[in-house]
């Protein structure tokens, strides 16, 4: 960031809806913060859990604490109280904030938690915890690559949370790629929605822009009537988003008769979920530009595979590795796919108090172990094809839940799916739950059709579900354990 406050100091670098501030506010302000949380006995090492939503504010505290080399624990206020105080507690943190904000869910977990309100300049209302004097500090490294910058929770889509430790080059690598992979520049102004406290929103919504000249517009939670208000009035020129995301906007779109086309708008980034065509030409007809697909993780800052702004790709693959990243695969089947493993200064120090877990996650070559299922194309694009735990083995045919899940996402009627598997009398079952387009409905019969047109018998669904909206993170990430566990409870016994 240093050198756009030196050379283009009143260029725009984050904003919301209350406030904006300048490259050369911004270094003011995140000073001023680090001053204050200085103040209340924050040092390098410390812990520090911010309980926020999307905001300039928000931003301003995570800079600051990077002055320091406090690691930064950012939390969705979307959580639980419990889940709230599991991630404090394993933490171990020194101080928790909680970042007020036109929703109330920050200042609940405040409130419940003690928390007292303050002041702060440039940031406005915030809630300060106690500080717990018994935390540990954590050594302060003078190594970028073993300094770490935040820790980040994983939302436990596919088993408990765990912390993972980014460090300062983990985060910093991920900016230069947004650079030269993603051509963002001084100018650009990216739509910053995805949730900040996940590893997108952070490193590609934060720490990206910042370092690449570029402004960033905060909001707190998608609509999209929000997002078609932003792309006007705030000329958008790049856009993160999730499948979710795209598809709501684009049927908001039609609902309302109202176009997502702007002259601003030159890159579409998509991520965190499966890419399908329907939804990636339904979005370059919507949007006028193609959107870009990728792949990555919480363990890899996130960045592996991105496709290229230069080479747009008709299909839905991810793309290559980005330079400097290295892939292979691990345990390669008969259909070409296998376990995908990363090495690179994108893979994480590891799991928080965990070293078992690391030791399990990163092999001793250094090879990150992603437990995602993949194909790579002789021009080296890679297809993700599913979660080497989420396999379903049904009468001894393997079946890759996106591959379901991309055939019931093409039928007409279906906004997004999951698919999961359900454990029978020696077998499991292919069990679909999908969220219907509003003003639709869903005909079983004719969705059956749809599917064997496209599936194997041996894929197709045992039972289709349909429910008023699926689970999710507030990433967008579909929370598949939550459908499991809904199948276990309405479970019926077998002989």
């Amino acid at each position: 960031m240093a050198p756009w406050v030196a050379s283009d100091p009143e260029r725009v670098a984050i904003k919301d809806a209350h406030r904006a501030l300048s490259y050369r506010e911004l270094d003011a302000a995140m000073r001023q913060t680090a001053a204050a949380l200085t103040e209340l006995g924050v040092q390098g090492g410390d812990r520090v859990v911010l309980v926020t939503e999307n905001s300039a504010s928000c931003a301003v505290i995570l800079l600051a604490l990077s002055l320091l080399d406090a690691w930064a624990v950012p939390v969705n206020a979307r959580l639980s109280a419990r889940e709230v105080g599991n991630i404090i507690e394993h933490a171990d943190a020194r101080l928790a904030l909680y970042l007020d904000s036109d929703y109330p869910e920050a200042r609940e977990h405040g409130v419940a938690r003690g928390a007292r309100w303050a002041e702060w300049p440039f940031v406005g209302r915030v809630m300060v915890g106690a500080i717990n004097a018994a935390a540990a500090r954590e050594p302060v490294m003078e190594d970028a690559a073993e300094q770490v910058a935040a820790l980040i929770y994983t939302t436990g889509t596919t088993g408990a949370s765990k912390g993972v430790m980014l460090t300062h080059a983990n985060l910093t690598f991920v900016g230069q790629s947004g650079r030269v992979q993603r051509r963002v520049q001084p100018g650009d102004v990216v739509y910053g929605v995805l949730p900040i406290s996940h590893v997108y929103g952070l490193s590609v919504l934060l720490v990206g822009p910042m370092a690449n000249g570029a402004t960033v517009y905060y909001e707190p939670r998608f609509r999209p009537e929000l997002l078609a208000r932003a792309l006007r009035e705030e000329q958008l020129s790049v856009l993160h988003g999730v499948p979710a995301m795209y598809a709501k906007a684009i049927e908001w779109s039609r609902a309302q008769g109202q176009s997502l086309r702007t002259a601003s708008l030159r890159i579409a980034q998509c991520g965190g979920a499966p890419l399908t065509a329907t939804l990636k030409t339904s979005f370059e007809e919507a949007f006028g530009i193609p959107l870009q697909n990728g792949y990555g993780m919480t363990e890899t800052s996130p960045t592996v595979c991105q496709t290229r702004v230069d080479a747009p790709r008709t299909d839905c693959s991810v793309g290559p590795a980005v330079p400097h990243v290295e892939i292979r695969l691990d345990a390669v089947a008969p259909d070409g796919s296998g376990e995908l493993l990363v090495r690179g200064p994108n893979v994480m120090k590891g799991y928080y108090r965990r070293p078992d877990l690391t030791a399990e996650a990163i092999d001793a070559d250094g090879w990150l172990h992603t437990g995602d299922l993949a194909r790579i194309d002789a021009d080296g694009a890679v297809s993700i094809v599913g979660r080497s735990k989420e396999i379903i083995i049904h009468s001894g045919f393997n079946v890759y839940p996106e591959e379901v899940e991309q055939s019931l996402n093409a039928y007409p009627a279906v906004l997004q799916s999951a698919v999961v598997g359900r454990a029978v009398h020696g077998n499991e079952e292919v069990i679909a739950f999908v969220e219907v387009r509003a003003g639709m409905t869903l005909d079983d019969a004719a969705l059956r059709a749809f599917l064997r047109e496209r599936l194997s018998p041996y894929k197709m669904p045992a039972e289709i579900r349909v429910v008023p909206q699926l689970p999710a993170a507030p990433s967008g990430k579909i929370l598949k354990a939550r459908l499991r566990e809904a199948l276990r409870e309405t479970a019926v016994p077998t002989a």
